[in-house]
């Protein structure tokens, strides 16, 4: 690559790193937690939010149920927490729940749950973005035209930031997250002592009304409505299970460094959401938007109120109001950790690419890792595919949640009916009295989550299925295909390529055939080289496009007395491809069990708008020729002087130059084609 483009390279992402440097991108626990939980610590954010607006589609009678909704929400995440610590324990390869379900319930369902986590990871990014200029709009009212804008330019930032490595990455996140840690639980501390002072806290919008779209809520319908709410803040859920992907990432012990980390982020994030949803319901925060069901109306002016501050926004405008500052510090960490939130999918949806493209699921290049030992092309797919989202649904919120939290929780309840098995099949073989307890304990721990998040992940598809989740469980299924199909491709051309007794018979000949349009110096030494070789034949082949031209290149080659005979070949309709084509498969159909070489010469160009000006009808027939069985084609270079220009130039790596080492046990080259193939 010429120097410029290298220069800009080593700007943004910093310089190469050597595959030796990896042990120096392993994370500590402070480090590992901000990077790692800033996607569940950011729902704070919105998932009460998305409890308040659900409720709001059956008025404002509804609003009394928020702590239970937000109770209910508590218990599910604690339990998935301390499901999780058992799979990081047992699991440390950072296949996390697409190993757990492929080594527990077979190839299928760990498919299932990887195609789940992909298109989880890619909402994860699309909201927490979108969320995050939401908030910062509040502060910044100029931006609010520009949202989808603002969030792509986000996306590029966070992209850029993970290219430069985890640990890089890791470094730049941890302060801003546990800034808003410190800002979340500061207002509910300076909230909390200002109510026991006997301060009035009072929302902006608590003298608003909130009327619903289903008015007289009862029966079915209140249940309905409630478990609509209910699997809105289930939201506050997504991100806990990119740790059990990205314990590679971390030091060792990796599993109960992992299983730490985890425990704090379970504590951080109840205290946070309960924290939350606690001051919503005192200060009587309004949140409604009208095409989710529910619209907010000032009654001193009858008129419906628009575009109001998100719920945490609200609450630290009312906590603070005697301190602005105060307000636009939550404010700001709130949008900044919910950009970073999306740095959660950055980490984990790689890893996850990479594993898969490891057991030939997907592209070799996803298991390939870039300059800075971070893998490069699972970054940018996921940065293109979660600004696409943004694009298409205008960066709006209330939009995407519909689509969220489906793949988050197909993936809990198959992992962790997976470890029961785990479990299970650990257990047969045990006979240690204390260690069965412990197993048995960490069994009936996995088989209560996989009952809840069962029982959630239905609620969630009956309450948004019709609000747009079916897009999501449309996408799973053809993600699902992709990778079989992927698979079958790899695993067919694997057996194509397998030796057999005949791959190692030599031809019985090989004729050399060196295409010639005029004589010239590239000609000469494309001769040159395949006299070299010392083929049983040797011919040279040109195109009689012109009758004169040929006549003038049959003179000068008897003149020269080049030991190669020529061969001219007729083109009435002027083409060059076909004759050849047609001569070279002649050449085989008379002796099958014979190769045939062809010598083409090419030219070797400096500048890009030189490839437009050569090589066109050379580059045609290798193209055309490569197609052909028994033939080999052979380029011959001629460096032209503009070449010189790249002369000592840093070549470019290519795929699958830097790839993570194999796991423990596996049979090298098992089943699998390698770049060399």
């Amino acid at each position: 690559m010429s120097k410029v483009p290298d220069l800009a390279k080593r700007l943004l992402l910093g310089r190469a790193l050597s595959s030796a440097q990896q042990h120096e991108q392993l994370l500590k626990k402070r480090i590992a937690l901000p990077i790692f939980a800033s996607d569940a610590l950011s729902s704070v954010a919105y998932a009460p939010q998305e409890i308040l607006l659900a409720l709001g589609a059956g008025g404002l009678v509804m609003y009394s149920y928020t702590p239970w909704v937000g109770a209910a929400v508590v218990v599910i995440l604690l339990t998935v927490v301390a499901s999780y610590r058992q799979n990081v324990r047992a699991y440390q390869s950072g296949g996390g729940d697409f190993e757990v379900a492929t080594t527990n319930l077979g190839g299928n369902w760990g498919l299932v749950v990887a195609s789940a986590l992909m298109v989880d990871y890619v909402m994860t990014v699309a909201v927490s973005v979108s969320s995050g200029v939401q908030n910062l709009g509040a502060l910044l009212t100029f931006l609010q035209p520009h949202e989808v804008f603002v969030a792509i330019v986000v996306v590029v930032l966070l992209t850029l930031g993970n290219l430069r490595g985890i640990k890089e990455a890791g470094v730049a996140f941890a302060i801003p997250t546990y800034l808003f840690m410190f800002a979340v639980i500061s207002t509910l501390v300076w909230g909390a002592a200002r109510l026991l002072a006997g301060a009035e806290l009072k929302s902006e919008t608590a003298d608003y009304v909130i009327h619903g779209d289903e008015t007289n809520v009862a029966g079915f319908a209140l249940v309905f409505l409630l478990l609509r709410a209910f699997s809105s803040g289930c939201a506050a859920l997504t991100g806990v299970e990119a740790i059990s992907n990205g314990v590679p990432a971390f030091r060792k012990p990796k599993g109960e460094n992992a299983a730490r980390t985890l425990l704090m982020l379970g504590l951080v994030a109840m205290t946070m959401f309960a924290g939350v949803i606690a001051f919503a319901h005192i200060t009587d925060v309004k949140f409604a938007e009208p095409d989710q069901g529910s619209h907010l109306i000032d009654p001193s002016t009858g008129k419906e109120v628009f575009n109001v501050d998100p719920v945490i926004a609200q609450i630290a405008h009312t906590v603070f109001s005697d301190f602005e500052i105060g307000f636009a510090f939550v404010t700001t960490m709130t949008a900044l950790i919910l950009f970073l939130a999306a740095n959660t999918a950055f980490n984990g949806f790689p890893v996850l690419g990479s594993v898969l493209a490891q057991n030939r699921f997907l592209p070799r290049q996803l298991h390939t890792r870039g300059d800075r030992l971070a893998f490069s092309n699972g970054i940018i797919i996921l940065a293109t595919m979660a600004g696409v989202l943004i694009y298409a649904y205008d960066a709006s919120v209330s939009r995407l949640i519909p689509l969220y939290t489906v793949g988050v929780f197909v993936s809990f309840t198959v992992s962790q009916i997976g470890m029961v098995r785990h479990w299970n099949r650990l257990l047969g073989a045990e006979q240690g009295g204390a260690q069965r307890r412990r197993m048995k304990t960490s069994r009936a721990i996995n088989a209560f989550g996989a009952t809840l998040t069962g029982i959630v992940l239905v609620v969630v598809l009956i309450t948004k299925f019709a609000l747009g989740a079916y897009i999501v469980c449309i996408a799973m299924p053809v993600l699902f295909m992709l990778m079989k199909a992927v698979r079958r491709h790899y695993d067919r051309v694997a057996e194509e390529l397998t030796p057999s007794g005949e791959d190692v018979a030599l031809p019985a000949r090989n004729h050399g055939v060196v295409l010639v349009s005029q004589l010239h110096k590239p000609t000469l030494r494309a001769l040159a080289y395949a006299r070299a070789t010392r083929p049983s034949t040797l011919e040279a082949v040109s195109v009689a496009v012109d009758a004169e031209a040929a006549q003038r290149l049959q003179e000068e080659w008897d003149a020269l007395d080049i030991p190669v005979p020529l061969k001219i070949l007729d083109s009435p309709y002027r083409e060059i491809t076909r004759p050849v084509l047609s001569y070279v498969k002649g050449l085989r159909r008379k002796s099958p069990r014979d190769v045939v070489t062809v010598f083409i010469p090419e030219y070797v160009v400096g500048h890009w708008w030189e490839h437009l000006l050569h090589n066109q009808s050379a580059l045609r027939l290798k193209g055309r020729l490569l197609f052909q069985p028994g033939v080999m084609v052979t380029s011959v270079a001629w460096q032209l002087e503009s070449s010189a220009r790249l002369k000592g130039r840093q070549e470019r790596p290519g795929p699958g130059s830097s790839r993570r080492p194999p796991q423990a046990g596996a049979r090298p080259g098992a089943g699998s084609v390698s770049d060399r193939d």
